[in-house]
């Protein structure tokens, strides 16, 4: 099970970390942070089709062509956080290591402001959607705060196809007559 894990979830995080640095995040100023979130979930849910294919090889492969519902779920799950975990160094690395898009939270934070605007928000709302801002972007510095937020980003993604994976690949032994 270990090895499954690992080989699809590394996949899965290779494929989710690559599209994140050539696909999504260099695309981001030109399409706009609306686009880029849709674009992003998208290429999320791509990389965790992995999930699928690594229940369905282990249930095929290792299991004997059974696997209960609890059990494919638990592997989607660690198969998720192998991904996770790939795609939260990634963006650690390039955002604290090489100092590539340490402008981020500044373009969110105008962008949420302009949003805030555009919606019609009071000068006190918008003065504190500021504040908000400005507290978020200290602590998004702190790389632990980073780490988490960067994990549950894509986490749900895959704890949905996880779900789904396992009711569709689940399959119980069944009696022989006699």
């Amino acid at each position: 099970m270990k090895r499954t894990v690992l080989v699809f979830g590394l996949i899965s995080g290779a494929i989710m970390s690559s599209l994140m640095l050539v696909v999504t995040m260099p695309l981001t100023d030109r399409i706009g942070f609306d686009k880029a979130e849709i674009l992003g979930y998208t290429t999320m849910i791509a990389s965790f089709l992995m999930i699928y294919f690594g229940v369905r090889s282990y249930r095929d492969n290792l299991a004997g062509g059974t696997i209960t519902f609890t059990r494919a779920l638990g592997l989607g799950l660690l198969i998720t956080v192998v991904a996770c975990v790939c795609y939260v160094v990634t963006w650690e690395v390039m955002y604290f290591g090489f100092g590539f898009w340490r402008d981020f939270m500044d373009k969110y934070a105008a962008y949420m402001v302009e949003h805030a605007k555009a919606a019609g928000a009071s000068a006190q709302e918008v003065e504190l959607q500021l504040k908000q801002m400005e507290t978020y972007k200290e602590m998004y510095e702190n790389p632990l705060f980073n780490i988490a937020m960067t994990f549950v980003e894509p986490f749900p993604v895959g704890l949905l196809i996880s779900f789904i994976s396992a009711g569709l690949l689940r399959k119980k032994v069944t009696s022989q007559p006699q």
